[in-house]
């Protein structure tokens, strides 16, 4: 009897022993939460209106055969070859030449311009003789009138030789050339060729109306396209249409784009963020790190290894970043990993 008294006095006390131990071991080896920080510097913030759209070239032509003649497609000097999709051209550069001969003969260039000399000849006997008493000012108008008339017929045959040159109305390129037959004879109006010039491109867009008083003649636009995602073109409001539609609500304006690059070619998608505001020097987080709650927006900064609850107010805002208006200071060690876990003054371990 007494055996087993001593035993389980003796068990008793262990256990006891055994407890005070473990508790004083939780205490001392309290876990430490890992989390990542940075340190707040003050950074400038953009927030943007984003629209999606097509791009047109600001200036194209299509040109068509005034007169019916023999089709000759000339060389670019540029690449010894005749013309072809995708060649510069300069304004007035000749590309194709429309041949008639019997047409040229008809017109009576040469006489017409003969003609010409004459009556010119005769115009300028006709006043000095008028000075003198010579001739009547009936005459005088006459001669004026027969060189007045020579003149226009030999200016007119003129244009008629000149239409059988078709020029680049413009600096540009030739994207369309459908093909015809050197030397075989074709009809007027039809088209020869079509060039576009799009180092400076435009696109419509349409704004919710409630952005109205954000968009402004010369805003900065960035331009971006899923083909060339790596770099931003610039562009700006060019066009502002006044008035808002009533059916869509929306108001239309017009983005003028400057392409020097040709990274944009017309008819492409693209994606348009107008900047309707920015602010410098302002303290910017990253938007992931915001827990939200129903009494507002917290984030944790960590001192001396431990994490603090701030409660903060914020105002610009894009996709990755938001800017803090009140709740934070430059220099604060902000939690950016590891937060989801942790309640203010929690113990942690920087890992970076």
């Amino acid at each position: 009897m007494r055996k087993n008294l001593f035993f389980a006095l003796t068990l008793l006390l262990s256990i006891s022993i055994f407890g005070c131990d473990s508790e004083e071991s939780n205490i001392d080896t309290e876990i430490k939460i890992p989390v990542s920080v940075i340190s707040i510097k003050p950074e400038s913030i953009s927030r943007f209106i984003e629209t999606t759209g097509t791009v047109y070239s600001s200036k194209e032509g299509t040109m068509k055969s005034e007169l019916g003649g023999f089709y000759r497609l000339q060389n670019n000097p540029a690449t010894k070859k005749p013309f072809a999709l995708g060649d510069m051209v300069k304004a007035g550069q000749v590309i194709i030449r429309i041949e008639d001969k019997e047409f040229v003969n008809n017109l009576q260039l040469e006489g017409k311009k003969l003609n010409l000399e004459l009556a010119e000849n005769n115009l300028t006997k006709q006043k000095s003789l008028y000075d003198k008493g010579g001739v009547t000012q009936t005459e005088l108008k006459n001669a004026s009138i027969e060189y007045v008339n020579a003149k226009y017929s030999y200016e007119n045959a003129e244009i008629q030789i000149a239409k059988m040159a078709v020029r680049a109305p413009f600096d540009g390129v030739i994207v369309e050339l459908p093909y015809h037959t050197d030397g075989v004879r074709i009809d007027q109006n039809l088209d020869l060729f079509k060039v576009m010039e799009y180092n400076n491109l435009l696109m419509d867009v349409k704004l919710p109306e409630k952005h109205l008083p954000e968009v402004t003649m010369n805003q900065l636009v960035q331009i971006t396209n899923y083909n060339i995602a790596k770099d931003t073109i610039i562009g700006r409001i060019s066009q502002i249409s006044p008035i808002v539609n009533a059916d869509t609500r929306t108001f239309q304006s017009v983005l003028q784009i400057d392409n020097n690059k040709r990274l944009l070619r017309p008819g492409m998608f693209i994606k348009a963020a107008i900047l309707s505001e920015k602010r410098d020097s302002t303290i910017v987080i990253p938007k992931e790190t915001i827990i939200s709650r129903q009494d507002g927006k917290v984030v944790f900064t960590v001192e001396n290894g431990i994490a603090t609850e701030k409660k903060i107010t914020t105002g610009l805002e894009n996709m990755d970043v938001i800017e803090v208006l009140s709740g934070l200071k430059v220099n604060d060690r902000l939690v950016v990993t590891g937060f989801e876990t942790l309640r203010n003054k929690s113990k942690v371990s920087v890992i970076q």
